[in-house]
């Protein structure tokens, strides 16, 4: 990944995440995790976890219904610059390391238990 890239990457996670602070209904929390761009950077793939996991489509679904938002919100914080195509995922693997996590930690507490 070249310094052009991780910064747009970093870029884009912040205004981002900012984005959807300012917008969502506050029903969930919403974390952008990562961001992917394409090798021509004309397209970024922003990955975000929810809490309660119960409300993902949900979440998924306003997302990628305020992308056009977004786009205009990134014309403001992107200046002189290509604006990418967003779209939207769940961040499989982010998901798998918490269950990973939570399953580490309490087979730590059984063991302390006994």
């Amino acid at each position: 990944m070249s310094f052009h890239d991780g910064k747009l990457r970093s870029l884009i996670t912040d205004f981002s995440a900012d984005f959807i602070a300012r917008n969502s209904s506050g029903k969930s929390l919403i974390t952008v995790t990562n961001v992917l761009l394409s090798k021509d950077g004309r397209s970024a793939k922003i990955l975000f976890t929810v809490l309660p996991e119960s409300l993902e489509d949900e979440a998924l679904h306003f997302l990628k219904r305020n992308r056009s938002e977004l786009y205009d919100y990134a014309k403001t914080k992107m200046r002189g610059r290509y604006i990418p195509f967003f779209d939207f995922e769940v961040d499989k693997g982010e998901k798998f390391r918490i269950s990973l996590d939570k399953a580490l930690m309490d087979n730590k507490l059984n063991k302390d238990s006994i």
